[in-house]
């Protein structure tokens, strides 16, 4: 008879060139652990559903347990953790519904943004978004994922500034904050990359050309297509386990 398999705790986390697991000063610790978990949440380098194993990212962010417990409760605020009663907390699984919701008030949110840029960006904010679809298509070609990230990041953020509408801009920092693992998971299909190059080409042609109502609609069809592109790779990464 076979012997049954031993479930050990998971193995310890080594720290991911990338990743922002410097050590940490005093100051401000369990933000600056937030921040570096979150980062870490995003990229996948703590993968949904793993548990929170305290001794190893304490160790491995050189903190105490009550900063990093800090920091869990912040990443669980945001929806990145999953506190559970008399059990470890863990990174929080994707759930399919939840990510539906989400892109749908995302995709309505920079809908209007881009309908009021497209009226309201000034020539140096339009010029700025020309340099930033420059640098992201850059990274592209280079294969960079992590700064292609970032760039787009930043063009989505420039473009609700530009709606120059404070309101808007609050609601969609609450939301990109919550997207961001998804859409950073989106891109693990490399062939998402071409296309949202292709889409953010569109959507700065409208906004240079002040077409209100087109901007409006493609950048919401881009997010949507994001949002799309996530839940089928879930979908094929499940079918892939199964």
């Amino acid at each position: 008879m076979d012997t049954p398999r031993k479930r050990g705790r998971p193995r310890k986390l080594r720290p991911v060139e990338g990743h922002g697991t410097e050590r940490l000063s005093r100051a401000g610790l369990h933000e600056q652990a937030g921040r570096q978990l979150r980062e870490m949440i995003v990229t996948g380098a703590l993968a949904p559903g793993a548990p929170i194993v305290e001794a190893d990212l304490c160790a491995l962010l050189g903190i105490s347990r009550t900063p990093l417990r800090e920091a869990v409760k912040m990443l669980a605020a945001q929806g990145l953790v999953e506190l559970r009663p008399n059990r470890s907390a863990r990174i929080a699984p994707f759930d399919a519904s939840h990510i539906t919701e989400l892109f749908e008030a995302l995709s309505n949110v920079e809908r209007i943004a881009a309908e009021y840029a497209a009226q309201r960006l000034s020539a140096r904010e339009l010029a700025h978004l020309r340099d930033l679809q420059e640098t992201m298509e850059a990274h592209y070609r280079a294969g960079d994922l992590a700064a292609y990230f970032a760039i787009n990041q930043a063009i989505h953020s420039a473009i609700l500034a530009g709606a120059h509408n404070a309101t808007l801009v609050e609601m969609h920092g609450w939301l990109f904050a919550r997207a961001e693992r998804a859409r950073y998971f989106a891109l693990g299909a490399h062939a998402r990359w071409a296309e949202s190059i292709e889409e953010h080409r569109a959507i700065l042609a409208a906004l240079e050309q002040r077409q209100s109502d087109t901007a409006g609609r493609l950048l919401a069809a881009h997010v949507m297509h994001t949002g799309t592109g996530v839940l089928a790779r879930l979908a094929a990464t499940a079918g892939a386990a199964a």
